[in-house]
């Protein structure tokens, strides 16, 4: 149908008003529009111009009657047999709840949109809009778009910085699945080895005390079988003398003198007694046995006052197995690149450790704060959380610009930490000189803190975390 051809309809469709027509009028340039509407957007501009070709018109409105007739039959059959509704853009006091997309597009004069509103903060068509925003601020569309981009410049830039975090850390993520299987292979390896390391020292002093308990048996044993037999050769000298005293006649006589100085000597002698000790000491053997053998247990294996974190360590450092010495390494690990931290931190207390450096030239020793940065560089100085003592080959800093004067380079650091007096101290442990004190206000956890250079040439090749080398306690 006819009326059903969108071509059809923009015929019909006044450009101003973008309604159908309603008592059409044409000017001189055969330009077609609404009487009404026609005359209104005259009164805006103030002159007589046609809307879309902007010629200025001398004669008086004429209905035109014949785009009227068709204008008429098209409403009436909208009217009965409604279509679609179509998107166009409209008069502002005509609109109503347009999307957003209605908002910029023009149905009508799609290409025309090149303004934009700054009162009304939208698009306009210069055709069939434009006369209604007479005193609005119109600029082009796409200095608005440009004008807009800018001031969404620091967003974008921020969204994208947030985008590569968030790849960065996808990546990180992603690199942490097979080091998670690496530490639990490793940690796991290392738990064995260590319960069997137990279980070895336990089944060596089960068999060793079932052993001694063997020996004293087979010595006490050993012991009865010799009283036995002592015992044995009496009763049968006893027996003997016993013998000849019961004797009749002549026999009696004959061995009475011998009999008498036999039984007088046998007589002489203390009485036979039990063996003392004969039995077997079972308390000696039991007697608070998972205690004694807690204790020796305790003297053959190590203790350390501060166990390191592997989570923590830089990519080039390594730690033992059991997690109380750091060493550089040449080769780059799988892990987040940071200085190495102690496990546990303080949060109160006096604390006292040593780091036996021997001649490693490159070493960082101290305390840091939880909240310290570890990521990227930072500079080891009590302004960024970090109070340490730096070697670099034999020029002793506190991690800064500070350069100490030592008499000698010592081959143990002492670290003595008082988290409520606010001080970490470093000592050489050799003759307990104190080498520095810093001195602040504590109020996080302090962990204990090491990074390492490249040992070089050096017997040290790593650093390793111990007790107090005495029992002076400062």
């Amino acid at each position: 149908m006819a009326e059903e051809n969108p071509l059809f309809k923009h015929y019909l469709t006044c450009s101003v008003c973008t309604e159908i027509f309603k008592d059409p009028v044409s000017l001189g340039c055969h330009h077609s529009f609404c009487s009404s509407s026609l005359k209104d957007f005259w009164a805006q501009v103030e002159n007589k111009n046609c809307p879309v070709c902007k010629r200025k018109s001398s004669k008086d409105l004429v209905v035109n009657f014949s785009i009227k007739e068709l204008a008429d039959s098209y409403t009436e059959r909208q009217r009965s047999a409604p279509s679609e509704a179509q998107v166009v853009c409209t008069k502002p006091s005509q609109r109503s709840a347009p999307s957003d997309e209605a908002k910029v597009v023009c149905t009508e004069h799609l290409k025309d949109i090149k303004w934009f509103c700054k009162e009304e903060q939208r698009a306009v068509c210069n055709v069939c809009e434009f006369p209604h925003h007479q005193g609005h601020t119109l600029v082009p569309l796409e200095e608005q778009v440009q004008e807009l981009k800018q001031q969404l410049r620091p967003d974008l830039t921020a969204l994208q910085a947030r985008r590569r975090r968030h790849q960065e850390l996808e990546e990180t993520y992603e690199a942490m699945v097979p080091h998670l299987k690496k530490q639990r292979v490793k940690t796991e390896r290392r738990i064995k080895a260590e319960f069997e390391q137990l279980h070895r020292f336990l089944r060596e002093e089960g068999e060793a005390r079932v052993k001694a308990l063997r020996e004293e048996e087979e010595q006490k044993w050993k012991r009865i079988l010799l009283e036995r037999k002592t015992l044995q050769e009496q009763i049968r000298s006893l027996s003997a003398v016993e013998a000849d005293l019961q004797k009749d006649g002549l026999s009696f006589l004959s061995a009475s003198t011998h009999s008498r100085t036999s039984a007088r000597a046998l007589l002489s002698g203390s009485d036979p007694q039990l063996l003392p000790g004969a039995l077997l000491d079972e308390a000696k053997h039991l007697g608070n046995l998972a205690h004694r053998v807690w204790e020796e247990m305790g003297q053959r294996t190590t203790f350390s006052p501060v166990t390191l974190d592997p989570n923590t360590a830089a990519r080039r450092l390594s730690l033992s197995d059991d997690l109380t010495s750091v060493r550089r390494m040449d080769v780059i690990q799988m892990v987040p690149n940071n200085p190495v931290l102690g496990s546990e931190g303080f949060s109160s207390g006096e604390h006292c450790w040593e780091v036996e450096v021997g001649d490693h030239p490159d070493w960082l020793i101290g305390v840091a704060k939880e909240s310290v940065e570890r990521k990227g560089e930072c500079t080891a100085s009590p302004d960024n959380g970090i109070w340490c003592l730096s070697n670099v080959s034999g020029k002793y800093t506190l991690g800064n610009d500070i350069t100490l004067t030592l008499k000698r380079s010592p081959e143990r650091i002492r670290v003595q930490l008082d988290h409520d007096g606010g001080e970490v101290s470093f000592y050489d442990p050799e003759d307990m000189t104190l080498i520095y004190t810093h001195q602040h206000t504590f109020t996080e956890n302090i962990f204990p803190w090491f990074s390492l250079g490249a040992a070089g040439e050096a017997r040290t090749k790593a650093v390793r975390v111990c007790g107090v080398s005495s029992g002076t306690q400062l």
